[in-house]
């Protein structure tokens, strides 16, 4: 599964744990968003879990994107940076 994760946190520290939970699953693209690419739905599940436990949910925000194959295709992007790393991967 591909899902771009965004955030808007207000504090540095739960900001800064935030950032070091999503990098475990993806990787940032901007301050606060980041491609997490072939992640299971478990992997997903967990990751959402441990955000939630270091967010104040009164003033912070976390966005959860779900893409498919065909939206990661189509996506178009300006600028420096590089196309999204799409893992290959196969169910045998």
């Amino acid at each position: 599964m591909f899902v771009l994760v965004c955030f808007d946190i207000v504090d540095d520290k739960d900001r800064r744990q935030a950032v070091k939970i999503i990098e475990d699953y993806g990787y940032r693209v901007q301050k606060s968003v980041f491609e997490c690419s072939g992640i299971s739905e478990e992997q997903y599940l967990k990751m959402k879990t441990r955000l939630e436990g270091c967010i104040d949910n009164i003033f912070d925000t976390v966005r959860y994107y779900r893409m498919c194959k065909n939206c990661i295709q189509k996506m178009e992007y300006s600028g420096i940076g590089n196309p999204p790393l799409i893992k290959a991967f196969r169910i045998v």
